[in-house]
């Protein structure tokens, strides 16, 4: 990249940080300090607008980056991304945001704990959440390294560990002194930029096939070195059994995975009742679903314009395709409207990876603190205390995530968010439904149902092709790979539920009839909700 990609895309960085910056300290001199203030933004926000929040934290630099860098090398192998993430929030619609938002208070563990002896309850959700929310912040972590070394002419590792490590560092500041408030109103400004610039780019590239979608199609299908195969599943997935199976795993962990990510649960807590919980996620479905809409015609544009060898070339996982689209459609590397055109989109993209890694760093610092940290404590916590204890906490996700994502660099960022949500739905997913929807739930089932599903998941993951024993591999020079599948979702979200019936058919406690009926009015009704 040239100097004027540079500067400008930097500048633009820079107001864009500025910015929220601006808003984070504004918020943190008007907040009340309150436990509902940091977690929940006193729950002051509409419908509307906790919609555009929740389309911001959604729409992260895996969907943005990632699902267009799969489409670009892989043709119809990448759409499962955008197929699977958009119709996991029919899950969400249909089965969870009205519930947890009436039973619930702030995380997950809420919902669960309303019937359950609260300190097992909470210690595993609080240990699972944390866990999977470091997981998909270093998916963030990653596009933002490659992000770096595409602007900056892969100058060096030094530029994309810096990039991580500054991401991490802003994330902290925005949680620590802005709480939930000033997050939703990064995401809401985030969602609308991306959103514009998404679709400036997609009509630019129908343009350039003066509306041909067909065109499109044949031109990437030409250019892939596949031909036809290009345009029918099979490329990624189809090779053997064992592929096919990862493609069911897949799948089977993006449909289920988003109803467990702490991060979009902690979203229904910010407006005042349920049934705006369920107009919210009315507004994101309609958001995020012309979003990946427009993702598809982003991943086939990248293949037909720059071709998938010069976007391997660029990052070999893809996640530099649309910058590298931007820079095409604008004229070129040595024009203006390139240049323009690339640093918007490259800003434009450290801002969703900005304000995602803030919506999950506030989920995961508030497990923390209002489920492990007030749980383990001999006397209960006070909230004041707590909001201290989450924002210590920040800080500590903040170096875990920056250290994983220093070491996972060179994958693709939206099959690592797969990881993620191959682990939500094994382990979060089980004890909210059992908590939900069965009567004869225990504690113990409780317990079992989010380690049976949280343990086998990141064993299989660390004995998958993933960490060791491929050219890929975190570890490409050992070899410890006895699970053959990239993503465990097959199996262990199906241990996840078995284990959460085991342990309450094998538990000698009685379920709570009457604690039962009272969630369950509540679910139901809003009696007695937060």
């Amino acid at each position: 990249m040239t100097g004027n990609h540079q500067a400008l895309a930097l500048m633009l960085f820079s107001v864009f940080v500025a910015v929220t910056l601006g808003i984070t300290t504004w918020v943190s001199r008007n907040r009340r300090g309150s436990a509902e203030e940091f977690y929940a933004g006193g729950r002051l926000f509409s419908p509307m607008e906790n919609g555009f929040a929740i389309a911001g934290d959604y729409m992260s630099a895996a969907s943005f980056l990632g699902i267009s860098g799969l489409i670009a090398l892989f043709g119809y192998d990448g759409l499962l991304y955008s197929v699977g993430f958009l119709v996991a929030w029919l899950v969400v619609l249909f089965l969870v945001a009205e519930l947890v938002r009436n039973c619930g208070r702030f995380t997950l563990a809420d919902v669960v704990a309303a019937r359950m002896r609260e300190r097992p309850v909470r210690i595993a959700a609080g240990t699972s959440s944390v866990t999977v929310s470091v997981l998909y912040l270093v998916a963030q972590m990653v596009g933002a390294g490659s992000l770096v070394a595409l602007l900056l002419g892969n100058t060096g590792e030094a530029a994309r560990s810096w990039a991580v490590i500054g991401v991490g560092a802003l994330m902290v500041v925005y949680v620590s002194l802005g709480g939930m408030r000033a997050t939703t109103w990064i995401q809401i400004v985030k969602a609308v930029l991306l959103l514009g610039g998404t679709v400036t780019l997609t009509v630019l590239v129908l343009v350039r096939f003066h509306g041909d979608f067909d065109q499109l199609l044949r031109t990437a299908a030409e250019r892939s070195g596949h031909g036809d195969a290009f345009l029918g599943p099979g490329l990624k997935y189809g090779g053997d059994w064992t592929a096919r199976f990862d493609f069911m795993s897949l799948g089977l962990a993006l449909v289920l995975g988003t109803a467990g990510l702490p991060h979009i649960l902690s979203r229904f807590y910010t407006v005042p009742t349920a049934q705006a919980a369920r107009r919210s996620v009315v507004w994101s479905i309609g958001l995020i679903g012309g979003f990946y809409l427009m993702t598809i015609v982003l991943g086939f544009g990248a293949a037909a314009i720059v071709g998938p060898d010069a976007v391997r070339g660029s990052n070999a996982s893809g996640n530099t395709a649309v910058p590298l689209l931007a820079l095409d459609l604008g004229g070129g590397a040595d024009s203006t409207g390139g240049t323009v055109l690339f640093a918007v989109v490259a800003a434009v993209a450290f801002a969703t990876i900005l304000a995602v890694v803030a919506g999950i760093t506030l989920a995961s610092s508030a497990s923390v603190a209002h489920d492990l940290y007030a749980s383990l404590r001999r006397r209960r916590s006070r909230p004041r205390s707590e909001v201290a204890v989450a924002r210590v906490a920040a800080v500590g996700v903040g170096a875990v995530a920056i250290a994983l994502g220093l070491l996972a660099r060179d994958l693709n960022v939206a099959f690592l968010v797969g990881l993620a949500f191959a682990v939500a739905a094994s382990a979060n997913l089980p004890v909210l439904l059992y908590s939900l929807f069965w009567r004869g739930f225990t504690t113990r089932g409780a317990v079992w149902a989010v380690y049976g599903g949280l343990i086998p998941a990141l064993a299989l993951v660390v004995l998958s092709p993933v960490v060791s024993g491929s050219p890929g591999a975190l570890f490409p020079a050992v070899d410890f790979q006895y699970f053959p599948l990239e993503n465990p979702g097959l199996v262990s979200i199906p241990l996840g539920f078995l284990a959460g019936w085991l342990g309450t058919v094998t538990s000698a406690e009685v379920a709570d009839e009457a604690r039962h009926a009272e969630a369950e009015v509540r679910s139901l009704t809003g009696a007695g909700a937060a």
